[in-house]
Formats: structure tokens, sequence, C-alpha cells
């Protein structure tokens, strides 16, 4: 894998979420979204804790992950670039690897205003920050997983409406197994560890 290839698809994708209004709704969307369910649960449960962001990221990335990759390879599909990306000496692992890098950036872009809940829940209480540190890095990776997931909803069509509804759908799935599981039969729903 050529890595300046994947650099400057990542470096294009980027700057095209920044110059569109994309990056600015997506953001201030999540933070009103998310400041809203922080602030009410602030003092209701009188903890210094980040539980709520925490808990309803990944609730929230149901529905912006998809929003975040609708356009990303269904468009290019859509207006025949892509084609004229192929014919280029470029992988189409490199293509797909900048176009995902890109959309988890705007993710990590996203998510760094939250780093004021932090500032401000540590300043009137005791906050254990390695749970912090550890609850980001694993909004960071459930949010790769989810913009993953929604890159290949986006390559199965050339609609974005479709590639947001296919993302949606695989990406609920896959959030709702874990609540269904433990209806299952245990045959089904356990898998002993010796046979992995």
């Amino acid at each position: 894998m050529n890595f300046d290839n994947v650099k400057h698809i990542f470096l294009k994708e980027l700057r095209s979420f920044f110059n569109s209004p994309v990056a600015y709704i997506v953001i201030v969307v999540y933070l009103v979204i998310l400041g809203w369910f922080f602030t009410s649960n602030l003092f209701i449960n009188n903890l210094a804790t980040l539980r709520t962001v925490f808990e309803m990221t990944p609730f929230l990335l149901l529905f912006f992950a998809p929003a975040m990759t609708m356009r990303l390879i269904s468009e290019e599909k859509k207006t025949g670039t892509l084609e004229l990306l192929i014919t280029k000496p470029i992988r189409e692992s490199e293509i797909i690897t900048g176009k995902f890098l890109s959309a988890w950036a705007l993710y990590f872009f996203t998510l760094l205003p939250t780093l004021c809940y932090y500032i401000s829940v540590a300043a009137i209480g005791s906050l254990d920050t390695g749970s912090v540190v550890g609850g980001y890095l694993g909004l960071l990776l459930v949010g790769g997983v989810f913009l993953a997931i929604s890159v290949f909803g986006s390559s199965v069509t050339e609609n974005q409406v479709v590639a947001f509804i296919v993302s949606l759908f695989i990406v609920f799935v896959l959030f709702m197994l874990d609540k269904v599981l433990f209806y299952l039969p245990t045959s089904i729903g356990f898998i002993p560890i010796g046979s992995i």
C-alpha cells in the first residue's frame, strides 16, 4: 500500500468535509444533542462522571456514522469519478483507506469539543482520569467500527439515501445484538473460549 496515495485521498476528503457545511452541521448537531443529555443528567446523579457521554455516543453514532459516510463512495460512483480514480495508479484499498480515515478524523474532531465536559466535571468533583481516557479510546474505536461499516454501506450503491439506510440497518443490528443475546438459547448465544 502506497501511503502517499492514502494521504492525498485523506486530505482531499477531509478538505471536502470542511469546505462544505457537512462537517459543521454534523459537529454542531452532535454536540447539541450530546450536551443536552449530559447537562440534564449532570446534577441528578450527584456523581462526577462522564458516563452519559460514553453511553449516548454509540447511540448517536447509529445515525451520525451513516450520515458522515453516505456520500464518500456513492457520490464517486454517481458522478463517475470513481472510474477516473481507479484508472490512476491507485489501489482500491488505498482509496477506501483514505476515505475511511477522513471520516474517522471528522469523528475525532467531533469528539474533541466534548473534552470541555471533562474539564467542567473535573472542576466540580474528583474524576477518575484513567477511566475517562479509556472511555474516549473506546469511543474512538467504536466510531471506527461504525464508520467502517458505513463506508461499506456507501460502497454498495450510488444512491446516498440508500447508502444511509443500508449502513443504518447494519449498524443498528450490530448495536442491538448484545441487547437481545440473552434471549437466545445458550448454545447459540455462548461460544466457549477454548473453541476460538
